[in-house]
């Protein structure tokens, strides 16, 4: 690959709902533009952006692909996303580093849900798009159907670029509206073509209101416009090139990504309307020593800076860290600095990614993106930049995990494996968490959906060699007690030798908060010398951590030690240690024990005509509506629901939303399980009661 100025580059990034052809699209620019000589299919398994062994087998994207393309005297950066939202933490990166989007659109399907969610992500970053209609060669394809949806749903500033020639089998050209001209496809090119009779009108009154949008994009031409002048075609393509750049004119173009029609002349819409790296916005962060703003322009003349924005695990090569050179210029075998880590760091090779595929870079120049490997300290959001001049760039921000997994190896001994493995995906993947729950024992990992967890085990296994168990978490139930009681504990024993013998009367009660516990010793006149005091605490301390309930913690209650006696022979610290715990059975037992279950603050966004479902949903989960208020035409719920009726809320959630809806959860407190479920969960349990022991 030849080097290309800043101003010769394009970063665009592919986005859409699942399923519309973004893979395939990319693989057929790869093919037309001379990048790739064998057009790969994902049922096939051997396209250029698809090559994770869980995206074959799935023939899905999960993972953010690069693919570098050279079209008419430009670079082009294709970044392919995943459609699934399980996979938005790799659509959240690719946003971060492109300066312009197509989102695919099928034209059976038309406007579904992917595509608003690519298109609310692309306004949120300011992102000029082009709208691509894919699959125009498929039964019941309806251009003009999609193109309504599309400017019902996007606005008006949605315009058709080109209208096609034929649809379904019969898709064989298309109509050029903004130059007057039409095409037919032959093979990886186009031929000019007379324009069709029964498309000149719709070709007219499209041509109208494109003019119309080439003058609102700039006061001159506008001017003009007013005055009833009619626009050269100069004017029209300078008046499209600004609206598209500012995002007051979303292109819509058309073609068959599988069947290659149409590549040619969405590369050639990328090339004239879409803007190149030096035309983005330029970067704004801050200096780590001074605290102060700074600004980096896309200029080779700047100071060199960098924003990782995707991190791959590897088992044999290592990290494959990739990033956007932001300004400057970086070359190989050079020294950067970390400004997010504080440390130096040493370039070795530079590449070019294409996919899998490494090509070696002689440099990279500001806004180009390329990878480095085996950099030590290096992970995705870090800034890397020249150390006489720090900067630490904005990050990306990555959605918390919504859904979580007990994970347990499927072979004993695999633990070390699986804990190695599990930390290498996390630096891969910035929605994905790995912790282990100190109340149920139970090493539990949390990503973005059920899809996701699943293709993490299954990287686990083929990377890392390491099959692993999901299944749905223990909750961590408590327990605490509601009444007061006051018993006795009293170990004796004779062995021959010297005894053991420890006593005590101790009060249990509860107190408010069902977080602590609290000891206090009233003892007098010696009745427990105070070196074995301690013991006693420490006694309750260790009985506490297993209920008499369900064997669950037991919290919110206080002790005080009020009475008891000792041997001045046999007394001993372990004595006093088991009395305390055999007064703490006896006496939870005694003070009308309960069950507590952890309750979630949930914050649920959806539409307004998904209020009833949820509303009824959450009603059935034993939540509680706390308040609710409209935003930006959606609705917002405030909630709490028991942990054990949400484990799997991700899902059913986008089930009953169409995956519109979303939602955050965060722990609030313990409450008392009513007393039907408490009665099978301490059945379950399997815990004999005190008494029987």
């Amino acid at each position: 690959m030849k080097n290309y100025g800043s101003d010769r580059i394009k970063n665009i990034g592919l986005f859409a709902h699942s399923g519309a052809g973004k893979t395939s699209l990319a693989e057929a620019m790869l093919f037309t533009s001379g990048a790739i000589d064998r057009l790969g299919k994902i049922d096939e398994g051997n396209t250029t952006c698809d090559y994770d062994p869980e995206e074959i087998k799935r023939r899905i994207s999960i993972s953010t692909s690069l693919a570098p393309l050279e079209w008419k005297d430009y670079k082009i950066n294709i970044l392919d996303t995943p459609g699934y939202f399980d996979f938005v933490g790799e659509v959240k990166s690719a946003l971060r580093v492109v300066d312009g989007a197509v989102i695919v659109t099928c034209a059976v399907s038309g406007v579904e849900v992917g595509t608003e969610q690519a298109f609310k992500f692309t306004e949120e970053h300011g992102l000029p798009c082009i709208f691509f209609v894919n699959k125009m060669d498929r039964e019941n394809a309806n251009f003009y159907k999609v193109l309504e949806k599309i400017r019902e749903f996007f606005g008006q500033r949605a315009i058709p670029f080109q209208l096609p020639i034929g649809q379904e089998a019969n898709f064989k050209g298309v109509v050029d509206i903004v130059h007057q001209k039409a095409y037919a496809f032959d093979g990886k090119s186009v031929k000019e073509t007379p324009v069709p009779d029964d498309l000149k009108g719709d070709m007219e009154n499209y041509r109208f209101m494109i003019m119309e949008a080439a003058a609102e994009a700039d006061d001159d031409l506008l001017a003009k416009y007013l005055e009833g002048e009619e626009l050269t075609g100069e004017e029209i393509e300078k008046g499209l090139k600004i609206g598209v750049k500012t995002g007051r004119i979303y292109p819509i173009v058309c073609g068959s990504s599988l069947a290659n029609k149409g590549i040619q002349l969405l590369l050639d819409t990328i090339c004239c309307y879409m803007p190149s790296a030096v035309e983005g916005k330029a970067e704004v962060g801050k200096n780590p020593r001074t605290g102060s703003e700074e600004k980096r322009e896309c200029s080779s003349g700047e100071p060199f800076s960098a924003i990782v924005f995707k991190t791959m695990a590897d088992p044999f090569v290592g990290r494959l860290n990739l990033f956007k050179v932001c300004s400057g210029v970086l070359r190989p075998d050079t020294m950067v600095y970390n400004a997010t880590r504080g440390v130096a760091e040493k370039i070795g090779h530079i590449y070019f990614m294409r996919g899998r595929k490494q090509e070696n870079a002689e440099a990279a120049v500001a806004g180009d993106i390329v990878a480095v490997a085996k950099l030590q300290n290096t992970y995705t959001n870090d800034t890397l930049c020249d150390k006489d001049h720090p900067i630490l760039l904005n990050t990306i921000d990555f959605p918390e995990p919504v859904i979580s997994f007990a994970v347990e190896p499927k072979s004993k001994g695999d633990e070390d494996k699986i804990s190695s493995g599990l930390a290498r995906l996390t630096e891969e993947d910035m929605t994905f968490k790995v912790a282990k729950n100190n109340e149920t024992g139970q090493l539990l990992v949390s990503g973005m959906g059920e899809i996701h967890l699943e293709v993490l085990a299954g990287k686990l296994a083929s990377k890392f060699g390491s099959e692993v168990v999901l299944s749905v978490p223990k909750v961590p139930y408590r327990e605490t007690i509601r009444g007061t009681a006051k018993v006795e504990g009293k170990y004796k024993k004779q062995t021959g030798g010297r005894g053991q013998y420890g006593h005590v009367w101790i009060e249990f009660s509860p107190i408010k908060s069902e977080e602590d516990f609290e000891f206090e010793e009233k003892i007098f006149g010696g009745a427990v010398p105070k070196q074995y005091i301690p013991a006693v605490e420490k006694g309750i301390r260790e009985a506490m951590k297993e209920g008499v309930l369900a064997g669950y913690p037991v919290v919110g209650f206080k002790a005080v030690l009020y009475d008891g006696s000792f041997h001045p022979v046999d007394s001993s610290e372990l004595a006093f240690k088991i009395a305390a715990s055999m007064a703490f059975k006896k006496g939870i037992s005694q003070a009308k024990p309960v069950l507590l279950e952890p309750i979630y603050e949930l914050d649920v966004v959806v539409p307004e005509h998904y209020m009833g479902d949820i509303i009824g949903d959450l009603n059935k989960r034993r939540g509680r509506i706390m308040g609710m208020e409209l935003k930006d035409g959606l609705q917002h719920i405030k909630a709490q629901a028991p942990l054990a009726e949400i484990f799997r809320y991700a899902t059913d959630l986008r089930s009953m939303t169409q995956g519109r809806g979303w939602f955050s959860a965060t722990f609030s407190h313990y409450e008392e399980v009513p007393a039907q479920i408490a009665e099978k969960i301490i059945a379950e349990s399997g815990k004999k009661p005190v008494e029987e022991e």
